[in-house]
């Protein structure tokens, strides 16, 4: 890592160097580097250092999300091209900021083949393609499979051959060269690829995919010339000086992530670099040749840090009596990763049963199945691995006692780190993980939904504030330089929105009168769903109809319990939008969601203030996702790439500079200022966040209160607002200041008393910013 910059005579820092404070901003066709490029005098003022960006590598035409890279050897065209990102990078050095990229070595995209001309020569030539290995196909089973027809018998009756190509509808693909003669289908049988019925990709593929996307072909970048080809671009502008740090999209997903980071690391050896590294709750992150994750490991505890574990009792109680369920969170997501290794996955499934000769196809697919729903994190790694392993064996064991003889055949091969099985099982486990459990446990399990997020886990209800110092404390020694979050592209509801819902925590009992009047209003066939759809609608309340109509069809789908993708159930969709239409359309049900959700509201934007301010002052790089300086209640993608108004932002943002001291209310100016002030601190003072020491509140109230202090920066914020209130507010709880003069941040209050009563100091806002009163002026 490159030292601190020093600011220059203008006091603004120049592009490159330490990665600071990143913010995310999800460039895509409708937004593009041009338009970023306007942002970077804003995000400047803010207080970031680096632009956080989607990728920017050519995607497939039209992607909202650039995940999908067609051609790693160009800047996408749709986001203005090289032209444009030369532009970009010329706009962040002008404001002193520099550049994160995104980077997706896991997979490509294939929806449109002939946008991808590594793909499309593949699929002209076969084997004999130069490209034929950077896939990981598997050319033994025959005929590549596309599954891109209709479930129809006579889908292929709708074959066309078109300028020297084959068409089906709107899908183009190459003909082989000599066997373009005969009838469309004649020469759809002369191939190297099939074209088959789309519900015939999960059972069937021969190539590996991202998840079960099958528009997603996995690239082989343990290959050295894969990885040479298909990193070339971006290594490029590192070798430039135009990119400070890396993100990795999903390393779970490639054959060997500790061997590619060590490639990528001495490729780009100068570079900030995080992995999108999920990590269950409590699990270490490898000692791989990073700078630690994406986030979502903080995401938990920070989230877990204002919900009130001793509810937990109540919410189970509830729970079972709403839906009549008693299922332990453990048992639904076994059931839900062994429909996912079975069904979603089980092409991938039946790739490696064939590499178990020794045990007969059934009982081996079945040990593997039930290995991977029992793997308790997403892959296990050398030398730790093998205790994950262990686990699972032991667990599957318990549960499917008949495959003792194949449990133990499999496990024995899985030991074997050079073996082909064991190499390709964690890819297997990690997709089991992610779509048995993110994609759809998360939607099936409704006790208390504010804990349903990437990287975290439903049982664990609530974090003590001891619990999280020392979390933060092991950060600050092992991966002070790791990034921290609370929103993504990829979280299931926005930060205000389960920061809302972690008030539900503080009155369990209310909260069990009004859903039980707002079920029996609006009733729903699947009692468990209801209780989500209630949980997220006075969470994300008000939210725009079409909106809510659109998240309750992911949600139902992805849970796949009453409808589902691929067997939609009419019926049942009708019924939840009904319910949907009924909170908006029914005059009484409509006044009550409204008066709870604004009955809770204050608190959330209390626990909002906190949670920020604990995920942008703790040890690591903390990073604000676009628009999320002010409230934010998205709910899942698309939902959360919604535009951001940035010219309110400016606004407010210019109103706070002027020496405007906002009330918390819902315009959320109280949000960006506690942001904007406390990246500001992070830029201008590195030195007063340094270090990690938990402050104690003395008091009658002290645990409703969290501090740390950072080397010089002091952090306080409000936990558990309405059990404060409830026993009568701070009283005379107090905290020692680590110095004698110190400056809020927030209110520009002095302190210089060496004990302050919590009461003054959190009378304007739930939250405080102090540092030494000498460090405080540029910050504000």
């Amino acid at each position: 890592m490159s030292p601190t910059t020093p600011p220059d005579a203008t006091g603004a820092h120049p592009a490159g160097g330490r990665v600071g404070a990143t913010y995310r901003v999800q460039v895509r066709p409708g937004f593009d580097l041009d338009t970023t490029a306007a942002l970077t005098d804003y995000l400047a003022a803010l207080g970031v250092t680096h632009l956080y960006s989607a990728p920017l590598l050519t995607a497939t035409p039209g992607s909202a999300h650039g995940y999908d890279v067609v051609d790693h050897r160009a800047v996408n065209p749709e986001l203005g091209g090289e032209a444009a990102r030369v532009r970009l990078v010329r706009a962040l050095s002008a404001a002193g900021l520099g550049l994160v990229v995104d980077i997706v070595p896991n997979h490509a995209g294939v929806a449109r083949p002939a946008a991808n001309p590594a793909w499309w020569d593949v699929l002209r030539r076969g084997r004999d393609s130069a490209y034929a290995r950077w896939f990981d196909i598997d050319w033994d089973r025959g005929r590549l499979l596309l599954p891109v027809l209709a479930d129809d018998p006579d889908a292929l009756a709708d074959l066309t051959v078109v300028d020297g190509e084959l068409r089906y509808h709107e899908h183009r693909f190459p003909i082989a060269d000599g066997t373009g003669g005969g009838s469309p289908a004649q020469v759809h049988d002369r191939q190297h690829y099939e074209l088959v019925s789309w519900r015939r990709g999960d059972a069937e593929l021969t190539y590996r995919r991202f998840f079960a996307v099958s528009d997603l072909a996995g690239l082989r970048v343990e290959d050295p010339e894969v990885f040479a080809a298909t990193h070339a671009e971006v290594l490029r502008w590192v070798a430039a000086g135009e990119v400070d740090g890396i993100r990795v999209d999903h390393p779970d997903g490639l054959r060997d992530p500790a061997d590619y980071l060590a490639r990528l690391r001495a490729a780009a050896p100068g570079v900030w670099l995080v992995v999108e590294k999920i990590l269950e709750y409590g699990e270490e992150l490898p000692d791989w040749p990073v700078d630690g994750t994406t986030g979502y490991d903080a995401l938990a505890p920070v989230c877990g840090l204002f919900v009130d574990p001793a509810a937990e009792g109540h919410f189970t109680a509830l729970d079972a009596r709403l839906t009549g369920r008693h299922t332990s969170w453990q048992d639904l997501t076994h059931r839900s990763k062994w429909e996912a290794a079975t069904r979603l996955l089980a092409a991938e499934l039946t790739r490696l049963a064939a590499l178990v000769p020794e045990v007969e196809p059934a009982p081996a697919r079945a040990a593997l199945a039930e290995l991977a729903a029992c793997f308790p994190v997403y892959r296990g790694y050398p030398p730790h691995g093998a205790r994950h392993l262990a686990v699972a064996r032991a667990e599957a064991g318990r549960r499917r006692p008949e495959l003792t003889g194949a449990l133990d055949a499999v496990t024995r091969r899985l030991r074997d780190p050079a073996d082909e099985l064991a190499r390709r099982f964690p890819q297997l486990t990690g997709a089991v993980m992610a779509k048995g459990v993110e994609d759809t446990a998360y939607y099936r399990w409704s006790r208390f939904v504010a804990l349903n997020e990437v990287g975290g886990t439903p049982a664990h209800f609530g974090v003590t504030p001891a619990e999280f110092h020392r979390f933060a404390a092991a950060r600050q020694a092992r991966w002070p330089t790791s990034m921290t979050t609370l929103s993504t592209h990829d979280t299931k509801r926005g930060e205000d929105v389960r920061a809302r819902l972690a008030v539900l925590a503080e009155l369990p009992r209310r909260w069990a009168e009004r859903v039980t009047a707002f079920t029996a209003a609006a009733p729903l066939p699947d009692p468990a769903f209801a209780h989500l759809l209630w949980q997220t609608a006075v969470g994300a309340w008000p939210i725009d109809r079409d909106r809510l109509h659109a998240y309750v069809t992911k949600a139902a789908r992805e849970a796949s319990v009453a409808t589902s993708w691929a067997d939609p159930d009419p019926a049942f969709e009708d019924a939840l939008h009904a319910v949907v239409d009924r909170m908006y359309d029914d005059p009484a049900l409509h006044a009550e969601l409204t008066a709870f959700a604004a009955e809770i509201t204050p608190a959330g934007w209390s626990n909002a203030l906190g949670q920020k301010l604990v995920q942008l002052a703790m040890p690591g790089v903390p990073d604000t996702y676009q628009g999320t300086e002010l409230w934010d209640n998205s709910l899942v993608d698309p939902d959360n790439r919604r535009p951001v108004d940035f010219a309110a932002r400016r606004e407010l943002l210019a109103r706070l500079d002027a020496g405007w001291l906002p009330p918390v209310d819902a315009d959320g100016a109280a949000k960006l200022l506690v942001v904007s002030r406390t990246l500001r601190l992070r830029r201008e003072h590195p030195e007063l966040f340094t270090g990690y020491r938990p402050v104690a509140a003395h008091g009658p109230a002290g645990a409703h209160a969290v501090a740390f202090d950072r080397g010089g920066a002091l952090a306080v914020a409000t936990r558990l607002p309405l059990g404060l209130a409830r026993a009568g507010g701070w009283r005379d709880t107090s905290l020692e200041l680590p110095v004698h003069e110190m400056t809020d941040l927030f209110t520009g209050r002095v302190y210089s008393d060496p004990r302050v009563p919590v009461a003054d100091l959190l009378a304007t806002l739930p939250v405080a910013l102090l540092a030494p009163a000498e460090s405080v002026e540029a910050a504000r």
